[in-house]
C-alpha cells in the first residue's frame, strides 16, 4: 500500500490532474445532454441524478489529488510539468509549490460541500449546472498551477466564462441585470490584462513567472519604467478580481444576487485575485511602489467592507460585504511584505473563505424558514430550527469577527504581530481591531433580528431549507473552520514555509527553467556569458531565510 501511494505521489503528470480532471468531467457532463431545468420528467431526473454523482465523484477525486500535491509540496519540492515537453520558458509550464497546493486543497474543500448543497435542488433550476461547475473548477485550479502569466490569463478567462453562466443560474431579472454588469466589467479587465502582458513580453521577452522573477530586477532603467507601467496595469486587473478598493463595488450586488451555492463557490474566486497579487506583485514586481499602494488600499478595503456590512438590509448582502472586508484583511498581510505577514494572511484567508462560503449557504437556510420576509433584516416568522441555525450563525460570526479561540482570532493575532515593527503599524492595528469589532456588531445585529425579533402577525415558521443534506453541507464548511483552529500549529508552519519558499527565486528558476537558466535564448535575454542571476540574489543552493526576505533586488527591481 505504501509503495503504491509513493508511486502515485511521484507520478509526473500529477500537476496537470487538477486541470484535466474537471475538464474531462465537464465534457462528459455536456455529452450527457441537458440536466436540470427539465428534470421534472423521468428521463431528465435520471440524467440529473447521474450528473450529480459524476460531479461529486470528480470533486472528491480532485480533493484527493490536491491532498497528494500538498503532501509532496510540504517537503519543499517544486513540482513542474511542461505540457508537450516544450522547453521553458516558451512552452506551457505548470508549477505546484506549497502555495499552489494549498490553494488547490482550499478550492476542493469549498467545492465538495457546495456541490453537495446544490444537489439538494438548486442544480435543477437551470441547465448544465454541473458541467459549468466543473469548468469553473478547471479555471480555478488552472490559475493555481499556472507557471506563466499568459496561461494565468487563459485560466482566468475559463473560470470567468463559467461564472458568467453560473451567475444567472436560476434566472430572474435581478440576476440578468447584475450579470450583465459583471460580464461587461470583466471584459474590460481582461483587455487591460492583455495590454499588461504585451508590455511585459515586449520588454522582458518572457512571461514565465520564474523567468520573470530572475530577469525583471536586471532590466535597464528605460525598460524598467515600461515594466513598472505593466505591473500597475496587472495590479489593477488583479485588484478588480480580488475586489480591492476602489474596484470592489461590483462584488456585493453580484454575490448577493447569485444563487446561494454559486455565491458560496465565488467565495474562492476573489482569492484568485489575492493569489495573483501575492505571486506576481509580491515576488516578480516587488518594489517600493507596490508596497506604497497595496497596504493603504487593503486597509481601505477592510473599512469599506465592514461599513457596507453594517448598512446591509439583507443577510446575503451583509455576507457579500464581509467578503470584501475579508479580502482587505488578507491583502493587509500581503502588503506588509514579510514572510510572517504573508503566512498570517494565508492562514486568515483559509478561514475566511470557508466561513464566508458557509455563511452564504446559511443565509439561504435562514431565509427559507422566514416566509415572505426571506433574508430581509426585519421582524418576521420565527425560524423552524432556531437552536441549530442560531448556533451555526454564532459560530460563523465569532470566527469572522476574530473571537478566541477560533481561527479568525488566530489569523488576526498573527497579522497584528507581523505589523508590530512596520512603519504603518498604528494604522494596521487600529483598522484590524475596529473592523473586527464592527463585524461582530453587524452580525450580532443581524442575528438578533433574524432569531429574536418575531412579528406577532407573521405566519408559522416554514420547514423549508431544513433538509439534512443542506444542513450537513453548511455545517461541514463551518466545522472545517473549527478544525483549522485545532490544527493551527501545523497549518501555520505550512503557511510560513510557503511564504518563505516564494522568496527563493533561484530554486523556482532551477525547477521551471532547468538548463535554460544559463543559455542565451531569445532577445532581450542577456548576451552569452552574462550571468542571469545577479550577485545580490541568493545562491542556487541557499534558500532564503525568513529574516532576509524580501530580498534587496526585489525591493529595487522596479
Amino acid at each position: 500500500m505504501n509503495a503504491w501511494l509513493l508511486q502515485v505521489l511521484g507520478w509526473p503528470m500529477l500537476p496537470v490532474l487538477p486541470v484535466l480532471l474537471p475538464a474531462l468531467t465537464g465534457v462528459a457532463l455536456l455529452l450527457m445532454g441537458g440536466h436540470g431545468g427539465d428534470s421534472h420528467g423521468g428521463h431528465g431526473h435520471h440524467k440529473l441524478l447521474w450528473a450529480r454523482r459524476l460531479g461529486l465523484l470528480s470533486a472528491v477525486l480532485g480533493g484527493g489529488v490536491a491532498l497528494a500535491l500538498v503532501s509532496r509540496a510540504a517537503t519543499g519540492e517544486l513540482i513542474s510539468y511542461h505540457v508537450g515537453a516544450w522547453p521553458a520558458p516558451f512552452g506551457i509550464a505548470l508549477m505546484v509549490d506549497r502555495l499552489g497546493a494549498l490553494m488547490l486543497l482550499l478550492t476542493a474543500s469549498v467545492a465538495v460541500p457546495v456541490l453537495w448543497y446544490a444537489s439538494g435542488g438548486w442544480d435543477a433550476h437551470g441547465r448544465y449546472f454541473h458541467a459549468l461547475f466543473q469548468f469553473q473548477l478547471m479555471g480555478l485550479n488552472g490559475a493555481f498551477v499556472s507557471g506563466d502569466l499568459f496561461n494565468l490569463f487563459v485560466f482566468f478567462e475559463v473560470l470567468l466564462i463559467a461564472s458568467y453562466v453560473l451567475m444567472v443560474h436560476g434566472q430572474g431579472a435581478a440576476r440578468f441585470r447584475v450579470g450583465l454588469h459583471y460580464v461587461a466589467m470583466n471584459l474590460v479587465a481582461s483587455t487591460v490584462f492583455l495590454i499588461g502582458l504585451g508590455l511585459v513580453y515586449a520588454k522582458v521577452g518572457s512571461l514565465n513567472m520564474a523567468d520573470l522573477a530572475l530577469r525583471v530586477p536586471q532590466l535597464a532603467p528605460a525598460d524598467a519604467s515600461w515594466v513598472q507601467l505593466a505591473a500597475m496595469l496587472l495590479l489593477l486587473v488583479f485588484g478588480f478580481k480580488a475586489a480591492l478598493m476602489p474596484l470592489s463595488m461590483w462584488l456585493p450586488a453580484t454575490y448577493a444576487t447569485a444563487s446561494p451555492p454559486v455565491a458560496a463557490l465565488f467565495a474562492i474566486m476573489t482569492k484568485v485575485g489575492v493569489y495573483a497579487i501575492l505571486r506576481v506583485h509580491g515576488v516578480i514586481f516587488a518594489g517600493p511602489l507596490v508596497e506604497t499602494l497595496l497596504l493603504p488600499l487593503a486597509l481601505a478595503t477592510s473599512v469599506m467592507g465592514v461599513l457596507g456590512a453594517l448598512a446591509a438590509h439583507t443577510l446575503a448582502r451583509l455576507v457579500a460585504w464581509l467578503t470584501v472586508a475579508s479580502v482587505g484583511t488578507v491583502l493587509v498581510g500581503v502588503g506588509l511584505m514579510t514572510p510572517f505577514a504573508w503566512s498570517a494572511g494565508l492562514y486568515y484567508m483559509i478561514n475566511s473563505t470557508l466561513v464566508i462560503a458557509g455563511l452564504f449557504l446559511l443565509a439561504e437556510l435562514v431565509a427559507a424558514q422566514r416566509g415572505d420576509a426571506g433574508g430581509l433584516l426585519q421582524p418576521a416568522s420565527a425560524v423552524a430550527q432556531p437552536v441549530l441555525l442560531g448556533l451555526m450563525m454564532l459560530l460563523a460570526a465569532a470566527s469572522t469577527a476574530g473571537l478566541p479561540p477560533l481561527p479568525g482570532f488566530i489569523g488576526k493575532l498573527m497579522l497584528l504581530q507581523a505589523a508590530t515593527n512596520h512603519p504603518g503599524s498604528t494604522w494596521v492595528w487600529t483598522v484590524l481591531l475596529v473592523v473586527g469589532f464592527c463585524t461582530l456588531l453587524g452580525l450580532a445585529r443581524a442575528g438578533s433580528i433574524l432569531f429574536w425579533h418575531v412579528s406577532d402577525d407573521a405566519p408559522e415558521a416554514s420547514h423549508a431549507g431544513s433538509s439534512p443534506k443542506l444542513i450537513l453541507a453548511t455545517c461541514s464548511l463551518l466545522a472545517a473552520s473549527v478544525g483549522l483552529s485545532v490544527f493551527a500549529a501545523p497549518v501555520q508552519r505550512y503557511t510560513t514555509a510557503a511564504a518563505v519558499q516564494l522568496g527563493d527565486r533561484a530554486a523556482y528558476g532551477r525547477a521551471a527553467l532547468g538548463e535554460a537558466m544559463g543559455r542565451d535564448a531569445l532577445k532581450p535575454y542577456p548576451p552569452a556569458g552574462a550571468p542571469l542571476i545577479s550577485p545580490a540574489m541568493p545562491s542556487m543552493s541557499t534558500p532564503v531565510a525568513p529574516d532576509a526576505f524580501p530580498t534587496d533586488e526585489g525591493k529595487h527591481g522596479l
